[in-house]
């Protein structure tokens, strides 16, 4: 169940493949390109050798690189795959940094191979959200650490990855009210009660009595139980020798993992809360800790951002949204050793956001190839109809998120696992944003009411002397501009274009021309023109974000590069394009 130019049981084929579509698109290696009828031949020199590939350039500089063409001079008239060991080791970057990227595209692919051999392919069109948070194994569509999860063993991979889906337990520990940061909806004794359910919340209580830990003295967090294995020697020779943790053993309802790994959907309760929790892990760009700044502030956020919506008839009534809050946070020794790795985040439940005749499918999903080798949206797009049902996609996915940045001023991280779409019978019906905590920017200046932002100042101390961009506001409208537009056409909705020219011989100038006339009706209909401007949406030529070489070089928060603005109209219309143009 590949992505379009994927070769069923060649994970190898793929990392390498995407691996080099990196190099290329962020500049790493500086190619000479030569065209070729519709296609273009990369050539370049690294570490002595000669290598060459050939691809498509579609939308935005994005590579499309033909399955098996990423080769190796071996000798004067003989090519062949390179080794990753090989490629890599002439990479720019420190020896460090080259060999933990091998291991982590090692890895990706020994997890992708395992899943081969032990999980059956399974149809899955009419699983539920919960199955196909599991169920798309596929990873990060452009980023070749899709699988990694560093720090996993395949006994760790099969029992708390998402694909097996597997179920567990959380582990709970009651800690000294000293290490602790809460932010609840409510009273605590309440809060417990909610989550856990009756059962269980009367047996953490009688067990705190059995420790004689008083409510006054202690509170409770959960832990994933891959985090406790990892942590508990750490645990058990500082706070619960000293007497300031107590471990309270695996209870209360079972979670499986989503596709992101450490968020987990409640199994025994679809309509209770997801929890997202720290693994020290590493996937695609970062370890999968939780910032200890966002844990208490996640709820401050979702509060604001939920107001924005609700207060604003248009997203009711022309961009229909729903934000998943993430309603409450609890985080042990958050300015400690063990900053960001003990901590919990409560997200609303997308099940319990449904309607009758309403169902849910994450957005990446709409990216995939089923095992009959049509698209995921196979049968809707037969039964609608390819461009009505493509016109009411793009209407779903993007104006909601291009009206929260335009009218509103805020930024949000709109990739396709941080997007879910609602439908009936395969019908887009609405778009629900998730993931807020990490992953929105705003310009207090360009905020549409500023006097409703939080004051981010009282909430962490890390943000009272912060500069602007180290946290969530700037002084660079440029920024906001970026972080939309690279999750939400750059690294996703590029993907469903190249799918459905892949399937259905649609261009993919045809679909980005939809768009552009789509935010361009936006733009005539709210005088959006001046704000747009300032944003910087029109420009030629935009930066987005260079994933591979943060990971190369990592000496810099975030390194960019330059892309043509496939939105802009002129564009469109003069731009050959390599893929198959406006021949067909």
């Amino acid at each position: 169940m590949p992505l379009p130019l994927d070769l069923p049981g060649r994970p190898d084929e793929r990392v390498l493949r995407q691996l080099v579509s990196a190099l290329l698109f962020e500049g790493i290696v500086d190619a000479g390109k030569h065209v070729r009828d519709d296609m273009v031949e990369f050539q370049w020199l690294l570490g002595g050798r000669d290598y060459r590939c050939s691809g498509a350039i579609g939308p935005f500089g994005r590579l499309r690189l033909v399955a098996n063409s990423v080769e190796m001079r071996e000798s004067a008239d003989s090519w062949v795959a390179p080794p990753l060991a090989q490629l890599v080791s002439a990479l720019p970057g420190s020896g460090p940094m080259r060999g933990k990227l091998l291991d982590e595209l090692l890895q990706t692919i020994a997890f992708c191979q395992w899943n081969e051999r032990h999980l059956a392919g399974r149809p899955r069109r009419m699983m539920t959200f919960a199955e196909l948070e599991g169920a798309l194994d596929e990873g990060h569509p452009y980023h070749p650490c899709f699988k990694a999860r560093s720090g996993f063993t395949f006994a760790d991979h099969a029992a708390y990855g998402p694909e097996a889906g597997d179920s567990f337990q959380l582990v709970w520990l009651l800690l000294a009210r000293k290490h602790l940061r809460l932010a609840l909806p409510c009273d605590e004794d309440s809060f417990w009660q909610d989550e856990l359910g009756p059962e269980t919340w009367a047996h953490l209580c009688a067990l705190r009595e059995q420790l004689d830990a008083s409510p006054g003295d202690f509170g409770l967090v959960p832990l994933h139980p891959w985090q406790w294995r990892e942590l508990g020697e750490t645990l058990r020779s500082g706070w619960i020798a000293a007497g300031e943790a107590h471990y309270l053993g695996p209870m209360g309802d079972r979670y499986t993992a989503t596709q992101s790994v450490r968020s987990l959907l409640n199994q025994n309760r679809p309509h209770a809360a997801s929890l997202k929790l720290p693994l020290n892990i590493v996937n695609t760009s970062s370890r999968r800790i939780l910032e200890p700044h966002s844990v208490c502030t996640a709820p401050v956020i979702s509060r604001w951002i939920a107001g924005i919506v609700a207060g604003d008839p248009a997203f009711a009534e022309l961009y229909p949204l729903t934000i998943l809050q993430e309603y409450a946070g609890v985080i042990a020794g958050d300015d400690g050793p063990l900053a960001g790795q003990v901590a919990a985040i409560w997200r609303e439940s997308a099940e319990a956001t449904l309607a009758v005749g309403e169902a849910v499918i994450p957005f990446n999903a709409l990216m995939m190839v089923e095992a009959d080798g049509r698209p995921f949206a196979g049968d809707w797009i037969r039964r609608f109809g390819l461009m009505p049902w493509l016109n009411r996609l793009i209407e779903v996915a993007v104006l909601p998120v291009w009206h929260l940045l335009v009218h509103h001023g805020l930024a949000v991280e709109a990739h396709g696992q941080n997007m879910l779409l609602v439908h009936r019978d395969g019908w887009p019906v609405r778009l629900i944003l998730r993931d807020f905590h990490e992953s929105i920017e705003f310009s207090p200046g360009f905020l549409r009411e500023p006097d409703k932002a939080p004051d981010f100042l009282s909430q962490h101390p890390a943000y009272r002397d912060a500069e602007p961009d180290q946290f969530y506001w700037t002084d660079n409208l440029d920024s906001l501009r970026e972080l939309v537009m690279d999750t939400l056409f750059v690294y996703n909705l590029s993907e469903i274009s190249h799918l459905l020219d892949h399937c259905y011989d649609l261009p993919e100038p045809l679909f980005w021309q939809r768009v552009q006339s789509v935010l361009a009706a936006y733009e005539s209909e709210h005088g959006a023109s001046d704000r747009l401007a300032v944003l910087g949406c029109g420009q030629p030529c935009i930066l987005t974000e260079s994933l591979m070489t943060r990971k190369l070089l990592a000496t810099e928060p975030e390194y960019h590069h330059t892309v043509p603005n496939t939105l802009v109209a002129k564009t469109l219309q003069q731009r050959r394009w390599h893929e198959r143009g406006h021949a067909r």
